[in-house]
């Protein structure tokens, strides 16, 4: 297993456990709010790591692929991770976990467009796999009634979401094989935390969002989840863009739904039953056929 693959598995392993502590956040601070906190101690957090490794001069860049890094940033951090906090906290985890599935596919898609990417047979075999893995993980994982207004809201958040996340990433996946990684992710923090500031600013929702951050939060919980989703999950997520086929790294991303689910029965006592066994059993089987192509 190469560096590519071990970064895009643990990236998964490190947003699983962020996303099962941002659901937890998500019952008392607002998702744009929550996505506000973790982009910005995100940036706060890379700014000494990127000085520590490039140094203070910013490489170069044309300013075509400056507005691309910066809008991938406000589409695949501001826009995207902000719909999907929504969709967590208005259709559930599972529903959630099975809309996400359509990352790969997404990813797949536009590679196949704008990058030439092309998965080989056997890939597509350990593609179907993963995909199988995770939709037999997480389908109906939780029975609560959802109404149908707020199952269609879910639906558009989620779906929007996992799209802006592949539009963000695929966009930029050339600039981060020929610029420096950390000032290109840098970069695109600033474009996500710019936007959702100017958001802010554009629709006068400061009062709002000071109000939420006033109240009783769990700052712990948040704080960790938000340096586990926006920093160090991040910077795997993106390595291993960088060093594998955008098809292929967003596949092995896939079992962060298995990582859910094992993280909920240790950290939240969720019942692992053989529906769970079979599908992360089927997850790793299209996890390791790819790995061995």
């Amino acid at each position: 297993m190469g560096w590519g693959e071990t970064f895009a598995l643990a990236s998964a392993a490190m947003w699983a456990l962020a996303v099962i502590l941002m659901r937890r956040a998500g019952e008392t601070l607002p998702a744009f709010e929550l996505n506000l906190f973790k982009n910005c101690f995100g940036l706060i957090l890379l700014i000494p790591t990127i000085l520590l490794i490039d140094g203070l001069v910013l490489p170069y860049y044309t300013l075509q692929e400056l507005l691309l890094v910066l809008l991938s940033g406000l589409l695949g951090i501001a826009i995207a991770d902000t719909w999907y906090l929504t969709a967590l906290n208005t259709m559930g985890a599972s529903r959630t976990g099975i809309v996400s599935s359509l990352f790969s596919p997404f990813v797949i898609f536009l590679s196949a467009i704008f990058l030439g990417e092309r998965l080989v047979p056997w890939q597509w075999l350990g593609f179907f796999l993963v995909m199988a893995g995770v939709l037999l993980v997480t389908w109906r994982a939780h029975r609560s009634s959802v109404d149908a207004e707020h199952l269609k809201k879910g639906l558009f958040y989620a779906v929007g979401a996992v799209f802006m996340m592949a539009v963000g990433i695929v966009m930029v996946k050339e600039i981060l094989e020929s610029r420096s990684f950390l000032w290109t992710m840098g970069l695109r923090f600033i474009g996500g935390v710019g936007g959702m500031l100017a958001y802010l600013l554009i629709r006068d929702r400061w009062q709002n969002a000071i109000q939420n951050f006033s109240r009783p939060q769990p700052w712990g919980t948040i704080m960790l989840a938000s340096f586990l989703g926006a920093y160090f999950a991040l910077i795997l997520w993106l390595a291993g863009y960088k060093l594998i086929d955008a098809s292929v790294a967003s596949i092995l991303n896939e079992t962060n739904v298995v990582f859910i689910v094992f993280l909920a029965w240790f950290m939240l006592g969720e019942h692992i039953n053989r529906r769970k066994l079979a599908g992360m059993a089927l997850t790793v089987a299209g996890v390791v056929i790819m790995m061995l192509v």
